[in-house]
């Protein structure tokens, strides 16, 4: 395989798919959506701030407003999953030896993780991992194209357990509708959460967007490609639930039912 850095010349995106009526998916509308995370001081360690200063150029890229080729990103043509929100990158590590036939995008915006993925990637000789330190969402609606995603991870976003802070969980209505559009035909959303109204609340949203299908009644079972985080291990030991999703966009027509129903 023949992978190389990423370059900076960027294709000229498409135009964005419309819905019925041919509104843009809300969230694909600039400015209108509340930022999931909150910027706050927290500890880097110096491996962290070294690796960010040293190695960002190489596997990081640069927020854009144009969509990328992930073709030219990664020097290779292969199916591209994104993840959102990799933490300190110990699972998407994992994953992304596993199957070093796809291509891994992480989006996260906490310099400490992004530290922290980059020296993975550097120590773990990985090729097929990239970074984009920016807003998700923004992300995923200037920066990704159409169709184009053979599957998005979303893993323990913050639940913003209080009702104020609700409408700040990165799992909405709109934001979904948007993400759906970024998934080829026969891709798959896994979302997983260990706060259970959070995962209540993910369920609902996400059986209620036509352009996806439920794999499964429900709960998924956590797939043997997920590795079980510390953390994860801990709170099941405690007594603590998780519960994953797994979603897919249909084969055929973006409102048809599965082909296999």
């Amino acid at each position: 395989m023949n992978m190389t850095t990423p370059s900076p010349a960027l294709p000229i995106p498409a135009a964005e798919p419309a819905l019925a009526g041919g509104e843009l998916p809300k969230a694909a509308r600039p400015g209108t959506h509340i930022r999931s995370f909150v910027h706050r001081r927290g500890h880097i360690t110096l491996s962290q701030k070294e690796a960010l200063e040293t190695l960002t150029d190489t596997w990081s890229l640069p927020y854009t407003d144009r969509h990328i080729s992930f073709a030219q990103v990664f020097g290779r043509e292969a199916p591209t999953v994104l993840e959102i929100g990799f933490g300190m990158g110990e699972t998407t590590e994992k994953i992304a030896l596993a199957q070093p036939e796809r291509n891994f995008l992480g989006v996260e915006v906490f310099n400490a993780g992004v530290g922290a993925m980059l020296r993975r990637i550097e120590d773990s000789g990985l090729r097929n991992v990239r970074i984009v330190q920016h807003d998700a969402v923004e992300v995923m609606r200037d920066m990704i194209p159409p169709a184009s995603l053979a599957g998005v991870h979303i893993y323990f976003p913050d639940p913003w357990p209080k009702k104020r802070h609700h409408k700040r969980r990165l799992i909405q209505p709109a934001f979904i509708e948007l993400l759906a559009t970024r998934l080829a035909p026969g891709a798959y959303l896994h979302c997983a959460t260990d706060w259970q109204p959070y995962a209540e609340q993910m369920l609902e949203v996400l059986s209620g967007e036509p352009q996806l299908c439920n794999t499964c009644e429900g709960y998924a079972e956590r797939p043997a490609w997920r590795p079980q985080t510390k953390f994860e291990t801990r709170g099941l030991r405690l007594g603590h639930g998780v519960w994953d999703l797994i979603f897919e966009r249909p084969p055929a027509s973006r409102y048809s039912p599965r082909a296999d129903a």
